[in-house]
């Protein structure tokens, strides 16, 4: 499980300009190295519990989503999800079947280590999508995805004790109690 520190004030974002996945190219669906070090504003914070949507339109909200995702060993949802948003932004059609082809082996096929939990009826229009590939070619999947983080992991997310602690960090009234806080799975 994830220290508190890594969940708690700071949280890694990639640079502007930089993809989500490194610089490696559309061949490595893997968190950059090249991310620096943000802090995360109370208010931000306080906002998650707001909606998902919320969460999920916070860079940092996401990163600390993703981590929360990991010690629930479903974090391939968010990546998931993240590949989707990035394959949408794309406008180079070349780009768009490399991008689509690794999605598909990543997260769709039966024989991925890191495959997301899909429907028949998802899969099979995901099958007949990959023939020609576009930008849009994930759309049914990724709001599945998406249905299913909203639904299953946000409200544990919310009722977490990383996301409490994040919570009294941010809150001026807690700043003594914050500094005694125990870290996450103790």
């Amino acid at each position: 499980m994830p220290s508190l520190p890594e969940l708690s004030l700071l949280v890694h974002e990639p640079p502007m300009g930089k993809s989500l996945y490194g610089s490696e190219g559309p061949s490595k669906w893997q968190a950059s190295q090249e991310s620096k070090l943000q802090p995360l504003p109370s208010c931000d914070v306080q906002s998650w519990a707001q909606s998902f949507d919320k969460l999920m339109h916070s860079p940092a909200g996401r990163s600390v989503f993703r981590a929360f995702l990991r010690t629930e060993y479903s974090e391939e949802n968010m990546l998931f999800w993240l590949a989707c948003e990035e394959l949408k932004a794309e406008a180079n059609q070349h780009v768009v079947d490399e991008k689509a082809r690794l999605i598909y082996e990543d997260y769709v096929s039966i024989l991925s280590p890191k495959e997301v939990s899909l429907d028949s009826r998802v899969r099979e229009g995901i099958n007949r999508k990959m023939q020609e590939p576009s930008a849009h070619t994930f759309d049914d999947a990724q709001l599945q995805i998406y249905t299913l983080m909203h639904r299953d992991s946000y409200p544990r997310f919310l009722s977490s004790p990383a996301y409490r602690t994040l919570l009294l960090r941010g809150s001026p009234q807690s700043s003594s109690e914050s500094s005694r806080a125990e870290p996450v799975g103790t």
